[in-house]
């Protein structure tokens, strides 16, 4: 197959699936991992797909991308995320748990804990959690979105009753200087609330979001207590961090 013609066939199942990895394009195209790489390469310099760390994904707007999508988006690397967060939690903690796959990464890994007190307004996560009999599970109030979350005044003011050991976080976007970014005014409210209510603010993001624009600000990543992700951060969001408490975990299992 010709370039050109790999080239247009790789845009389409980007556009399609959102992301794909190397090997599925390998398998699709029947050429070798090399070849796939330099098209992806090409691509991401003529501004076509985005590249990343084992496959291309489509070029990020102000739009969230679909649940379905986000769902099959770094799959493995949101699980090695997850794996993580759940040895800092405790049996018996209390948690809140975030809008967002990654989130509900996090509710799988907590299905062996014991005696959890779990808050949330995902209903994702909260129906994993129920195969968990010694979690108990309370859900937030509000307005019920397509992807499982729920947002909204009543949200906040629901959250606002609590004070919780932890706080999972998930976000859209980071920044270089360490803006945290996400595309509804609405969870960025629900979202502040969590961090108030939280006595430890635990980031979760896989390294797309470092690369990715959002349109409303919910605050700077100096205010979480930890940040979870699966590579390395760029050059100047490690700076922008380097005299700050955040602990940073990179999760590259």
């Amino acid at each position: 197959m010709k370039q050109a013609n790999r080239h247009k066939k790789i845009l389409a199942l980007v556009n399609q699936l959102g992301y794909v990895s190397t090997e599925q394009l390998v398998a699709e195209l029947n050429v070798s991992p090399q070849t796939i790489r330099r098209d992806l390469n090409d691509m991401a310099e003529n501004n076509l797909i985005l590249r990343h760390h084992g496959g291309a994904a489509a070029p990020s707007n102000t739009e969230n991308s679909d649940y379905i999508h986000r769902k099959q988006f770094f799959s493995q690397e949101k699980n090695a995320i997850a794996h993580q967060v759940a040895k800092l939690i405790p049996n018996g903690a209390s948690v809140f748990l975030d809008i967002g796959t990654t989130s509900e990464a996090v509710a799988f890994a907590l299905l062996s804990h014991k005696h959890l007190k779990v808050v949330t307004n995902n209903l994702n996560a909260a129906h994993i959690l129920l195969q968990n009999p010694d979690c108990q599970v309370t859900v937030a109030g509000g307005s019920l979105r397509g992807d499982g979350g729920i947002i909204g005044e009543e949200t906040v003011r629901f959250i606002n009753q609590f004070r919780l050991d932890f706080g999972i976080l998930g976000i859209s976007a980071v920044e270089l200087d360490g803006s945290m970014l996400d595309y509804d005014y609405h969870e960025v409210q629900v979202k502040r609330a969590l961090m108030e209510c939280s006595r430890q603010v635990v980031l979760v993001t896989d390294h797309s979001k470092f690369t990715r624009n959002a349109i409303v600000r919910l605050g700077n990543v100096k205010e979480v207590n930890y940040l979870f992700t699966d590579t390395y951060l760029p050059l100047e969001l490690q700076n922008h961090l380097s005299l700050s408490d955040v602990v940073v975990k990179i999760c590259n299992e």
